[in-house]
């Protein structure tokens, strides 16, 4: 996905995204570790851990937001 279209979803999509994401991400690494170290798509597992991050980082920016906006 792209930042855009994160920054635009709802904290539950993200929250399920993220879900989603780290399942995949366990499911790769499985893979690599029961199959001697051979992926088909290594970069898969690198990209699902930034876009991990990116979900993360927006969860917690809007996090932060609305703990200010309460505060103020």
């Amino acid at each position: 996905m792209k930042i855009k279209e994160l920054r635009e979803s709802s904290v539950e999509e993200l929250s399920a995204r993220r879900r989603e994401l780290k399942q995949e991400a366990l499911n790769l690494r499985v893979q690599q570790s029961a199959g001697g170290g051979q992926l088909e798509n290594p970069a898969r597992l690198t990209h699902i851990r930034r876009e991990i991050a990116r979900i993360e980082t927006i969860i917690n920016e809007r996090a932060r937001a609305a703990a200010a906006k309460k505060a103020a």
